[in-house]
């Protein structure tokens, strides 16, 4: 038999496991850092909160933590995770645990262990793992039976269902002995249902004795009243009473009455426990009758109580993509030269602000129901002062106002598009403009999709994947902290400098501040002429010093960006900037925040005119890049017409191609009706001039009508039309053929159509043609070509 140790360790294995790696990742002290001040740690709860079983939360969390995830590992967690949003996206496969307590199963499986009987509720827990997984097993078989593509969109997820082992016979073996609330059923074994006959059959005795001694005492006093202390039956008394029975005495108190076992019950009561205790062994025995049932499946059921766990993970994972509008990113190892983008992140989400944003408005939403309700429930009541209603009102006005406050403004989409060949990115901006948020967001992406999550962004994402995540972000707790100090930030930077791998993303903020703005902002440009040449896969850092702007222009290594200022409402748009540096905007806001002219005046100057010309080529690049960003769209909105016109054209021209095929196979059709009519007609006449003399045959060959003289004309090899020449011919051929006269062989005749002389050489009066030499030639004639 397995010890229970081997159990323990069996049934913690992913969480164990995953906590170690955690702890090994943890030693750096760079590592402990970033995950600090990018709330790691909430996201993981977050995405834990979505889990359905206690266990599935502490398995998520200790996975998400695991952070020395291989590439192919990562693409792992990343199919997984999408083939449980496919199975969310059919509908009929949905993986829900809530209605298990994993608990219990695991209580069962060590009382298993050790050879113990199970408890009844943990029966009916195991029996409800068994049941779960059965059931996933065959809405997984029909939805791949309706359709067989959800097979390998359910992959791997569909594999490891498919692949639990669910025993049936257990699960109908404990259906059968236990019933749903964990009770023993009477008819599990004849002990016990004689047992438990007994029992019922002492009480109803023991009622009825408690009742007579009862209704004895209630004549003299109401306050008497049947009690059952440890499985016996007594009678709990006030204080001062004489009872009119004999019995034992089991409490009493001031005030409180007295607790009696009347000596007429203690045999009855002392059998009952008997009777209870011979219960509670044959429930033993049955229980023990699963315990032995379980043993021989034991390594099945842990291990399906393992699969159980990592599906609720990948489940967590699932459910929070989908929650929060998740994109299945494009991971990305070897770098691609053709490719455009390095780091593609459209619309891209901070998570955490984006959860925070939608519980605030959950809860003015909530704060709005409960006001409205309270409003209703005060109508129906009667005499509420009016001053009540009128504030009540004026809350719910409020609370309103706030719901739709926070609709409006909810978080802001950054779009972050990294150039294939830049390696560190300078962003500028104002102060509050979204720089570390910016950092922040792009930091948690990159340890989502390695961790198996989708990033929380609208559109399609492609991002490299990076071994190690390392930031020097400040925030408002580490303002007052060693970090927010120049040296503090100064160590921080060089380790990061010293531990980063060529596939690390490195994130710095407000880089070389702290100290004098010339050493400072000469201190950033080095350190980041450093990461350029032998550091981070990716650098991205944050600055005010204007001197890092001009890395770009000396290093293509190196590229800008900047947060959107609007100057005219003063306040941050949070939109990116790409390829140009931001402006200082200081002298300008003092100028629209009413400062006087000539402190501003001045300020200019002590400013330098240098600096303002550069702010000026800057204010200009800004209008530029705003007017291409113009022609872009303009542009993309004349393709998207443009392809929007030529399938259109496409279209019609194969409806054409259509319509012209069908009007061709149309006039087929008539041609070929037509042609049916002039063989009808043309056998109906052949049959007529061979049934008439041959006196009659000029007048049986004239047609009838134009249609006929068309046919006859078209059958004789002459054209439809005669000409005069011909039609008189044939009328002298009729005129001077006179009735009975024969053409025989030898005779000479006169050929109309080709108006030569010709030699008969054989007559075919059945057929009504003569054979001539004409010349040369010998050919076939009938009479009415010919002229004697």
């Amino acid at each position: 038999m397995i010890s229970s140790l081997s159990l323990l360790c069996s049934c913690s294995m992913i969480t164990t496991r995953f906590k170690w790696r955690a702890r090994a990742f943890q030693k750096s002290p760079n590592v402990e850092t970033t995950l600090k001040v990018l709330q790691w740690d909430s996201l993981c709860d977050s995405v834990a909160s979505f889990s359905g079983t206690s266990f599935g939360r502490q398995a998520t969390k200790a996975e998400l933590w695991r952070l020395d995830q291989s590439y192919q590992q990562s693409l792992r967690l990343l199919e997984e995770t999408n083939a449980a949003v496919e199975m969310h996206k059919h509908g009929g496969c949905v993986m829900d645990f809530t209605s298990i307590d994993l608990a219990l199963v695991k209580s069962a499986i060590q009382h298993a262990h050790r050879g113990f009987p199970l408890d009844g509720v943990e029966a009916i827990a195991l029996a409800a793992m068994l049941h779960l997984a059965d059931s996933l097993q065959v809405t997984l078989k029909e939805a791949i039976k309706e359709d067989s593509d959800w097979l390998q969109r359910f992959m791997p997820v569909a594999e490891m269902i498919m692949d639990m082992p669910v025993s049936h016979p257990l699960i109908k073996f404990i259906q059968k002995l236990v019933d749903e609330d964990g009770s023993v059923k009477d008819s599990a074994s004849p002990a016990l249902k004689r047992s438990r006959e007994q029992v019922r059959l002492l009480e109803r005795k023991l009622y009825q004795l408690m009742e007579s001694l009862i209704s004895k005492e209630m004549k003299e006093t109401s306050s008497v009243e049947v009690s059952n202390t440890d499985g016996r039956w007594c009678i709990k008394s006030g204080t001062d009473i004489k009872k009119s029975f004999d019995g034992l005495l089991l409490s009493s108190g001031s005030g409180t009455g007295s607790l009696v076992e009347p000596l007429s019950a203690v045999p009855l009561n002392d059998e009952l426990q008997q009777a209870r205790a011979s219960v509670t062994k044959a429930e033993a025995d049955v229980l023990l009758q699963i315990t032995h049932k379980m043993q021989t499946d034991i390594e099945d059921i842990e291990n399906l109580f393992n699969a159980i766990i990592q599906l609720d993970v990948i489940n967590a994972r699932a459910t929070y993509s989908i929650s929060f509008g998740g994109t299945y990113p494009d991971l990305i190892l070897s770098s691609e030269e053709q490719a455009k983008w390095k780091l593609f992140l459209p619309k891209a989400y901070h998570p955490l602000l984006l959860q925070q944003h939608r519980q605030k408005l959950h809860n003015a939403m909530k704060d709005v129901s409960e006001a409205t309700a309270e409003i209703r429930r005060r109508r129906q009541q009667v005499g509420i002062a009016t001053q009540r209603e009128e504030e009540t009102y004026a809350r719910l006005s409020s609370l309103e106002s706030q719901v739709a406050t926070l609709k409006q403004s909810s978080p802001v989409p950054v779009d972050i598009c990294v150039a294939q060949k830049t390696r560190v990115l300078v962003i500028t901006g104002p102060n509050t403009g979204g720089k570390t948020i910016l950092l922040k967001t792009v930091g948690l992406a990159a340890m989502m999709a390695k961790s198996g999550l989708f990033v929380l962004s609208s559109e399609p994402v492609r991002m490299p994947w990076f071994d190690y995540v390392f930031a020097d972000i400040g925030d408002e707790q580490s303002l007052s902290q060693s970090l927010s100090t120049f040296s503090g930030h100064l160590k921080q930077t060089s380790d990061i400098l010293s531990s980063s791998s060529s596939r690390s993303l490195v994130l710095l903020d407000e880089v070389g501040a702290g100290t004098n703005p010339l050493e400072g902002a000469a201190l950033g440009m080095s350190l980041l002429e450093c990461f350029a040449e032998s550091g981070a896969l990716l650098t991205m850092a944050t600055t005010h010093h204007g001197e890092l702007k001009t890395l770009k222009y000396s290093n293509d290594a190196f590229d800008n960006a900047c947060m959107e200022f609007d100057e005219a409402n003063l306040k941050p748009t949070y939109r990116v900037l790409w390829g140009i540096p931001g402006r200082s905007n200081a002298i300008n806001i003092a100028e629209r925040l009413g400062l006087p002219n000539v402190v501003v005046e001045n300020a200019r100057d002590l400013h330098g005119t240098a600096s303002a010309e550069i702010n000026q080529v800057i204010e200009d690049m800004e209008n530029l890049k705003q007017k291409v960003d113009e022609h872009i769209h303009e542009a993309r909105n004349h393709l998207r017409l443009g392809r929007e016109l030529y399938r259109k054209l496409v279209i019609s021209e194969g409806r054409i191609r259509e319509h012209g095929s069908s009007l061709k196979y149309r006039k087929i059709q008539e041609i070929s009706e037509a042609g049916k009519v002039a063989r009808s007609i043309l056998h109906k006449r052949v049959r007529q001039r061979r049934a008439s003399p041959t006196s009659n045959l000029a007048a049986a060959s004239k047609p009838e009508n134009e249609n006929e003289r068309m046919l006859a004309s078209f059958t004789s090899g002459q054209s439809t039309t005669r000409t005069e020449k011909d039609t008189a011919a044939v009328m002298l051929n009729d005129k001077q053929q006179p009735s009975g006269k024969i053409v025989k062989s030898g005779d000479t005749v006169h050929v109309s159509k080709f108006n030569k002389k010709a030699t008969v050489l054989k007559v075919d009066p059945s057929k009504q043609e003569i054979l001539v030499q004409l010349g040369n030639i010998k050919m076939k004639l009938t009479l009415a070509d010919i002229l004697i």
